[in-house]
């Protein structure tokens, strides 16, 4: 089956985000490869629709990938969009972190993406042209208490983006990163989230005091995902869409500091930084 409808491939597409995105793309009339471990879920979330395929997908296995991608290449000819939007949030002060667990944080948030866009480059390099996508967070972008495993999974995202666009763009391969703030989403509830067990006495209290912060910021949330899915076929159909787009008022308050922060540390150290080449004999 081939026309000339875009075809979305998305990931995580049985809850929280993947869900909206899914559903706009859809509605904008594009054909739609929605992926997830559990495809229950993903039909459940999203009903039936002749543009779209359900795929099962742990983005976690490269074969896995590999096989859901020529999937929706059988069925659509061709994959337009990538949104890597699948995830996961391991909260936690470092020391209470267990090794284990911020290699899963990694695995799934970082190399996840990594093995659906090796998968899907090669059928956007035939035909010169594509949009990968990668959803990020204001986590990508600043570093912040209790995320170490997460921001590290998320910068080390943006760090691979930013490099895959300079590799890509030859080909006429467009690349995206979305980093939203806090969207109304099930990314706080229980089952989309893991904590580290407080082990330590020294973070006792500021335990105590994020465990509270997430349950009450759940369902509270700023940031509509039915908004920002709208918004990203916005971003889609743009003649050259941004390389990074900040999602959200809060995201955009982040990212402003972050570049006051960042400007005051280059001025403070101006001199040091320019002292340190080779003095002509």
């Amino acid at each position: 089956m081939t026309n000339n409808k875009n075809v979305w491939f998305i990931t995580g597409a049985g809850r929280g985000m993947g869900v909206d995105f899914a559903k706009a793309a859809l509605a904008a009339g594009y054909q739609v490869v929605a992926t997830g471990r559990n495809t229950d879920k993903v039909a459940k979330a999203l009903g039936n629709h002749e543009n779209l395929l359900i795929v099962k997908l742990d983005i976690t296995d490269p074969l896995d990938a590999e096989t859901a991608v020529k999937l929706a290449v059988d069925r659509f000819g061709r994959i337009d969009v990538l949104v890597n939007n699948a995830g996961s949030f391991y909260g936690g002060f470092f020391e209470e972190l267990t090794p284990q667990q911020i290699e899963r944080q990694i695995t799934t948030n970082l190399y996840g993406p990594m093995n659906v866009t090796r998968a899907v480059l090669p059928f956007m390099r035939k035909v010169r042209s594509g949009h990968i996508i990668s959803i990020s967070s204001l986590a990508g972008l600043a570093g912040f208490e209790y995320n170490a495993a997460y921001c590290a999974s998320k910068f080390g995202l943006e760090g691979f983006m930013e490099s895959l666009h300079h590799d890509v763009a030859p080909f006429g391969i467009k690349t995206t990163i979305v980093e939203p703030g806090f969207f109304r989403t099930k990314f706080l509830e229980l089952e989309s989230k893991f904590l580290a067990e407080a082990s330590i006495d020294d973070y006792a209290g500021r335990n105590a005091q994020y465990h509270a912060f997430w349950e009450e910021k759940n369902g509270k949330q700023e940031g509509d995902p039915t908004k920002l899915a709208k918004a990203l076929i916005t971003i889609v159909n743009q003649e050259e869409p941004p390389s990074r787009w900040i999602a959200g008022a809060d995201a955009l308050a982040g990212a402003e500091q972050k570049v006051v922060e960042l400007q005051h540390q280059i001025n403070a150290y101006r001199d040091l930084s320019t002292s340190l080449a080779y003095e002509d004999e």
